[in-house]
């Protein structure tokens, strides 16, 4: 008997065209009182690295190309552990959870555009499906995404290895079926309850093989997708431009055909200060995060604000499902020797950043890399407590009494969350040296670069940071599976770049994956997350909190763990 899923959720699209663009819905009021019209305007302090679904592996891009791309289904913005439907309208999971069919929605089109004849976006079957789903279990530079399939779906190690050898499998990845033009099956290699997280992400987004034909590694800037809006206009590192899809599926509850926005533009100013003095001058819709020199201060006009009645703009505030650390490159000195990474997680004061740095600004990372989550006991997971003298007992032990004949090295970061990254580091920088008496060099790169370095070996030690791509400790854990990682030290290694490798690790690991129970998965996971600890993987120093200030007109938009944004169904309501 097949266990049946069905979630009724009607989500939808305005017909509209570009920001600076008016149509005959503009500034209408609709039922439920929301309203059309208006540009959202977001600012990110980082560039894009690739809008293109397989190879989206920091925020930024996913950030502007979830708005773009859509896949078989979403997450809830305010609860993620819901899934929702998406271009899949039903799915049907099989008893023991290793084959879901999922069936799409009729009438999807891909966005307009020169790809197709006479620039006409067409209809989306499951062939797209599984051509999408099949370029992200190929050897291709443009791909970094085969975590996702690997070892899971059948058939995808096979094809993933034709690939490699220029000979691709006729029939692609066995396990990805194309059952009729609208029901796509996909076979598990194991049991996996989790499956539809993997599914949710953005690389499971379609797209058409008309565009990848065209347009080849350009595919990072040229998107074409099915989601509510739709690029207007890319100019790097100054402004990307989305406006509204005009053919757009969806409706919401009320019949109103979404998106209400006429579209929304991302801009790259790099100081968070001159980013919050645009906000505050109206120029910009949302502020992610706070310089951290400007908490104080936004925090006292907002209370002061509120002695008077009024309201100059709205905080939001929650937990992340997000970790900041420290990444040490296990395959090379000095950090191949597990007693200097002890050494190191040792003489990092964790608690002091975060009262003194960060000011209150997200939690110790004294447990393990799995932030805290629903359902899981990451508190039983038990990390570094801060101790110079054991630090320094590590650091001898490696051969490095007090420091002596220790070589200098750098701590690579990139100049990303403000301020935030430089003080952070500049902070572990005082400490290792006042705690292990060595030297460390604060070297800053741009984002792309940083992740190049670092992915192919180049770093030594890097700041590092990592965001649910969906709500399951095993998003995190899989940071540090052993199998992610190449034989050969200047391949690049995405998932693992830190090269840990443990066979104790990668069989609890393993484990979980394949365990039905919740519960007893999650406490696999807390063993897993325990022994990577223990064998300092490592070195977490703060679990996340996110902090948004929103003009007070800007409606349905929660705030979420993950800082998953799904810009659908946000309004303005400028008469309130």
């Amino acid at each position: 008997m097949k266990k049946i899923v069905y979630l009724a959720f009607s989500i939808a699209l305005i017909i509209g065209c570009g920001g600076d663009n008016t149509n005959n819905k503009q500034n209408q009021t609709a039922l439920g009182d929301v309203k059309y019209g208006g540009v959202f305007k977001v600012n990110e302090t980082e560039d894009f690295r690739s809008l293109y679904p397989p190879n989206i592996t920091e925020v930024v891009s996913h950030r502007i190309a979830n708005q773009v791309y859509q896949g078989l289904v979403k997450l809830d913005q305010e609860d993620l552990s819901i899934i929702l439907p998406a271009l899949a309208e039903k799915w049907e999971i099989s008893d023991d959870a290793t084959k879901f069919t999922f069936h799409l929605r009729k009438g999807v089109k891909f966005h307009d555009n020169p790809c197709f004849k006479d620039g006409k976006g067409r209809e989306v079957t499951a062939n797209d499906f599984k051509y999408s789903l099949e370029k992200i279990c190929e050897s291709d530079p443009s791909n970094q995404m085969f975590w996702l399939f690997k070892d899971k779906v059948v058939g995808s190690n096979e094809y993933y290895e034709s690939t490699v050898k220029k000979s691709p499998l006729s029939g692609g990845v066995a396990g990805i079926k194309v059952i009729d033009n609208h029901t796509l099956e996909i076979q598990l290699v194991y049991p996996f309850a989790g499956f539809l997280n993997i599914v949710s992400h953005i690389s499971c987004s379609v797209f058409p093989k008309e565009a990848v034909d065209m347009y080849g590694i350009d595919m990072r800037t040229n998107c074409v997708g099915t989601g509510p809006f739709q690029v207007k206009k890319i100019k790097e590192s100054e402004t990307v431009i989305l406006e509204r899809n005009p053919n757009y599926w969806g409706v919401d509850s009320y019949g109103n055909q979404l998106p209400y926005l006429d579209g929304i533009k991302f801009s790259f100013i790099k100081e968070k200060k001159a980013e919050l003095l645009e906000f505050k001058k109206g120029n910009l819709d949302m502020v992610f995060r706070l310089p951290l020199e400007m908490i104080d201060d936004v925090v006292g006009e907002l209370d002061e604000a509120k002695k008077g009645g009024n309201k100059p703009y709205v905080m939001q505030v929650v937990p992340a499902m997000s970790v900041f650390y420290l990444g040490l490159q296990h395959k090379l000195p000095p950090f191949n020797n597990i007693d200097v990474r002890k050494a190191f997680n040792y003489a990092v004061d964790k608690e002091s950043i975060v009262n003194y740095t960060l000011k209150g600004e997200g939690r110790p990372a004294i447990n393990g890399i799995v932030p805290p989550f629903k359902g899981y006991d990451y508190e039983n997971v038990k990390g570094y407590a801060y101790s110079p003298e054991k630090a320094k007992e590590h650091l001898a032990a490696a051969g490095f009494p007090n420091g002596k004949g220790f070589p200098e090295i750098i701590l690579q970061i990139n100049p990303g969350g403000g301020d935030r990254n430089v003080q952070v580091a500049e902070v572990v920088q005082k400490m290792l040296s006042e705690n292990l008496n060595i030297k460390i060099t604060i070297e800053q790169m741009q984002f792309a670069q940083h992740l190049e370095n670092l992915e192919t070996g180049k770093a030594l030690f890097w700041r590092s940071g990592w965001i649910a791509d969906y709500p399951d400790p095993e998003n995190f854990l899989n940071l540090l599976y052993g199998e992610h990682v190449p034989g050969d030290i200047s391949s690049k290694s995405y998932i693992n770049a830190v090269r840990y490798q443990s066979a104790k690790f990668d069989e609890v690991f393993n484990a979980a994956l394949r365990e039905p129970n919740t519960e007893k998965r999650m406490e696999l996971y807390r063993q897993a997350d325990q022994i990577a600890v223990d064998d300092a993987a490592t070195l977490p120093i703060f679990y996340d909190e996110n902090t948004r200030l929103l003009q007070v007109y800007v409606k349905n938009f929660p705030a979420n763990a993950m800082e998953y944004r799904d810009m659908t169904a946000v309004y303005f309501d400028k008469e309130e």
